[in-house]
């Protein structure tokens, strides 16, 4: 699959980024373009015009690894834009091939036991096993309570990208609605550039760029980002706000499978929140479906 539109794109955008000023470069008069121009992110890696020319216009394929460090310095890369950028040059180049998820046929993916057991030792916080087009595939029990919007929507197939901006109920579940909705973005893009081969992921950013102008304006932004730690707001609609810290395992066994658990500050009323909703779900008949049914 042919990668140059996105190469040309992500480029462009992050020299748009890089004012003058940053690169350390007089700013001058009479600029057209924001951002730098082609010459200067060529002379600040120490590449010929016509070279860096070529590869912005999508042509990565055989660039070495040497270049594109250049590259990525001069246009001042972080850790996941650099690995983005590696990712569009192995896939330009087919030597992505190997290093691909293996794509399963045949039948929907289903959890281990063994998962399934990690996933219920796991009493405390909301645990999941998504996939990098954000399928929800395996929960626990308070996962599927906490994520309860998420399951109700029909045709979701609790895929948290199409909740985040096709459903109204996100706007109360997330918050800080505008920063999730730029990470789910960045994570999808992230994935798209490591995975630039699976289909259903081109379904899902076509479906969304069609039905969300939120989500179309922000996948033209080519942001990218890893998504391994952090804080998130969440307001719940039967225990009310929690503040939440996350962890994001990438799962060795299960290449391109994250493992995610949610958990609260020891004495937090967020952690109070999670024992409500503890409470709540196993209350609950019937309980949300599992997803790894």
């Amino acid at each position: 699959m042919d990668n140059q539109a996105e190469v040309r794109e992500f480029l462009t955008s992050r020299r748009a980024k890089i004012t003058p000023e940053l690169a350390g470069l007089p700013a001058g008069n009479r600029r057209r373009v924001p951002g730098l121009r082609r010459s200067e992110v060529a002379a600040l890696a120490d590449l010929s015009v016509e070279y860096y020319a070529k590869l912005e216009r999508g042509h990565l394929a055989g660039a070495s690894p040497a270049v594109l460090e250049a590259v990525a310095r001069a246009l001042r890369l972080d850790d996941a834009e650099r690995a983005h950028l590696l990712n569009l040059a192995r896939a330009a180049d087919g030597s992505d091939v190997l290093a691909r998820p293996r794509r399963r046929t045949g039948r929907a993916w289903t959890a281990r036991r063994s998962l399934r057991w990690v996933l219920d030792a796991v009493t405390a916080g909301p645990a999941f096993v998504r996939n990098g087009r954000m399928d929800v595939l395996a929960a626990n029990q308070l996962a599927r309570a906490f994520s309860d919007d998420v399951y109700a929507t029909v045709g979701n197939q609790a895929n948290l990208a199409r909740f985040q901006f096709l459903d109204p109920a996100s706007r109360r579940f997330y918050p800080d609605w505008d920063l999730a909705a730029d990470i789910a973005v960045a994570i999808l893009r992230t994935e798209a550039g490591r995975n630039p081969h699976d289909k259903d992921l081109h379904d899902l950013v076509g479906e969304l760029s069609t039905r969300s102008d939120a989500f179309r304006t922000r996948w033209g932004a080519h942001n990218v980002r890893h998504h391994g730690t952090g804080t998130k707001r969440f307001h719940h609609h039967a225990v009310g706000d929690l503040t939440l810290a996350y962890e994001g395992l990438d799962m060795a066994a299960e290449p391109g499978l994250t493992l995610t658990v949610y958990t609260a500050e020891p004495g937090s009323p967020s952690e109070e929140g999670l024992r409500l909703l503890a409470s709540w779900a196993a209350m609950r008949q019937p309980l949300a479906p599992h997803s790894d049914d």
